[in-house]
């Protein structure tokens, strides 16, 4: 469970772009996947644990799995918004939770994703890495 004190977010902005519509003009579903990406990237910028900081570390972060629910389209030229938030977690593990809201702030798709740490050696991490839990120290989780 998470205490509301220590929720951490990031909110990127993106605008649709051609390619990753279809020919009515809407967002491809698979798409939704990179925008999570996005909103990932974004969030590792903002607090300092980005896929090159954990690959310096010596480790990589697999996704092991991802939801994703649809309730509207978006479409070409429109921009949005992505709301990445930090699950935190007694586990070896990263979780963010995902909403994306389009330019009239309604809620168009939400999900999660859960990566896993491996080491130099492609074993799975049963406990933190130290990096990471002195990570998630700092931010106060």
């Amino acid at each position: 469970m998470q205490s509301k004190e220590n929720i951490l977010t990031c909110t990127e902005e993106v605008r649709v772009r051609f390619n990753e519509t279809d020919p009515l003009g809407i967002v491809w579903h698979g798409h939704y996947i990179v925008y999570f990406e996005d909103g990932r990237e974004a969030f590792g910028r903002e607090h300092g644990l980005t896929y090159l900081d954990i690959q310096r570390e010596g480790y990589v972060t697999p996704i092991v799995k991802s939801t994703c629910e649809h309730f509207l389209p978006l479409k070409y030229g429109e921009t949005f918004r992505i709301v990445t938030t930090f699950v935190n977690s007694v586990s070896a593990k990263l979780i963010y939770t995902y909403e994306l809201f389009n330019q009239d702030n309604k809620l168009v798709c939400s999900g999660e994703t859960i990566q896993v740490f491996l080491d130099s050696n492609g074993s799975l991490c049963l406990y933190n890495p130290e990096f990471f839990q002195a990570w998630k120290n700092k931010m106060g989780l």
